[in-house]
């Protein structure tokens, strides 16, 4: 089989066209300005990759199937040459996960606002430490597995990153619907996506389409903690299992606590059963993405097994030999990039209020004597709107002083829908907090460079920035910049 992927440099189309090269299928695709790290990993891997969209490299290579990446549209040459003809087949990237890559296999689905990319790599990791030598595919960096993406055995679970975004421009389903859960684990569910969803109850909609397709054989594991996900239908068909800080949970986090040498707590099977965790790893939200991955992947265990889930099942057994001391998670999740006497600098994919605040909630935990920095990119297609605006505002707020940087594609959102930094920031001056926003991430980057150290000389700087971009390379400028000042100085 002969695959072309249309747009194949974004990271989901890049792992999935690596684990089908690796399958034995000739591989090729295009992208515009195609770029490292990932056109060189294509490359490396013998995919051929060409530069822009041409109609004549798509049909002189000859493909049996093409794959259109959730990104492209209508007036991509190479699109309307597939509609235009009609002699190539071709598939969303989703509906050729689903079919090519998973298949008939145990699938195991992390799905939720937030936490998703934590949980598959934690569920990969334990399945993998199980010797069961799983199928992953994660939209990260896994800083504990080989790679982001691996076949795996054929008997062994499959695990996935469940997103609520729509497939391809041609289906605009929810991508999960097309990987066929036979456990699924439900994070959270907040609104997002606003440039898809009209508001919660949209988005609500397409987890309950979810919920409906997994079989009466399969599990769905839910956070017990969640008010939103308890709105949703109640599935009678499948098990139902809870995973959270609640005494109702089946599977409870207790005795949490952080400090600057990590996070500690134990988990607790339906009162009875318990382990007890001690891992570098931050925050509440990370301690219950690891108690859905252990859920997960005992279950997975126990049905490839084909042992039986009753009253006396305990998802402890068979764990043991899972160590989580030594994890370091996923590159851009607190991830530290410097850190000397009196600054530290962090970068953090998140890019919504929830996930803000309790991110600067565990580095306040963690970094309790030092001036706690925040530099905001809103970028997301919900970020750069006026929908959480106040929000954004008082998740900021937990730092001591807030700095926001460009809005990114302005120029594309009417004003009136547009965020407003300047209100932003009145705001978080309202709370007692210091605050600036920049018309340029550049001019952002100018302004970190002169801050004074705090007065008290056993105080620090911690400064994180919070982006799902690039923050126009402001995050790696500065970074490098105070790498390269002497250590008294920085």
């Amino acid at each position: 089989m002969r695959v072309f992927f249309i747009g194949i440099c974004g990271t989901a189309m890049g792992n999935a066209a690596l684990m089908l090269k690796k399958k034995g299928e000739d591989i090729a695709g295009s992208d515009a300005g195609a770029y490292p790290p990932m056109s060189d990993v294509l490359q490396n891997a013998g995919i051929d990759l060409f530069e822009g969209f041409s109609v004549q490299d798509m049909i002189d290579w000859r493909p049996d199937r093409v794959v259109v990446g959730n990104a492209v549209s209508r007036g991509n040459p190479q699109v309307e040459r597939l509609l235009d003809d009609r002699s190539i087949p071709f598939v969303s990237l989703p509906q050729l996960i689903g079919e090519d890559l998973i298949g008939n296999r145990n699938a195991v689905v992390i799905a939720g606002t937030h936490g998703k990319t934590t949980t598959t790599t934690l569920t990969a990791y334990c399945l993998a430490a199980l010797g069961m030598r799983p199928g992953y595919l994660i939209g990260g960096v896994p800083l504990d597995l080989p790679s982001g993406n691996e076949i795996g055995a054929p008997s062994s679970p499959f695990v996935i990153e469940g997103d609520e975004y729509d497939s391809a421009f041609f289906d605009k389903r929810s991508k999960f619907i097309h990987y066929r859960p036979r456990i699924l684990a439900l994070n959270n569910l907040e609104f997002d996506h606003g440039d898809i969803f009209r508001d919660l109850e949209d988005v609500a909609r397409s987890f309950s389409h979810l919920l409906r397709i997994v079989p009466s054989t399969g599990f769905i594991l839910l956070n017990g903690d969640d008010r939103n996900l308890a709105d949703l239908p109640k599935a009678d068909w499948s098990q139902s299992l809870s995973v959270g800080v609640g005494r109702d949970n089946d599977l409870r986090i207790v005795d949490f606590s952080e400090d600057a040498s990590g996070s500690r707590f134990v988990l607790q099977w339906r009162g009875k059963d318990t382990r007890s965790i001690d891992w570098a790893l931050p925050g509440i939200f990370n301690a219950r993405n690891l108690a859905m991955s252990f859920l997960a992947s005992s279950l997975a265990r126990s049905l490839t097994a084909s042992r039986g889930i009753d009253e006396g099942w305990n998802p402890f057994a068979g764990m043991k030999k899972v160590n989580f001391a030594h994890l370091r998670g996923v590159k851009r999740r607190q991830e530290v990039l410097h850190e000397c006497n009196r600054l530290c600098i962090l970068s953090d994919f998140a890019h919504h209020p929830t996930a803000i605040s309790e991110a600067l909630k565990s580095l306040r935990a963690r970094w309790p004597s030092s001036r706690l920095i925040a530099c905001f990119e809103p970028r997301s297609n919900t970020a750069v709107t006026k929908v959480f605006e106040e929000r954004f505002a008082d998740a900021l707020s937990e730092a001591d002083q807030v700095m926001i940087g460009e809005v990114h594609r302005a120029e594309r959102i009417p004003q009136g829908s547009r965020i407003d930094p300047g209100k932003m920031i009145d705001r978080i001056k309202g709370c007692g907090k210091q605050g600036q926003a920049f018309s340029s991430n550049l001019q952002l980057g100018e302004a970190l460079k002169l801050l004074s150290p705090p007065k008290e000389k056993e105080r620090s700087d911690l400064v994180v920035f919070f982006s799902n971009g690039s923050f126009d390379g402001v995050i790696q400028t500065f970074a490098e910049h105070v790498a390269s000042l002497p250590e008294a100085v920085a």
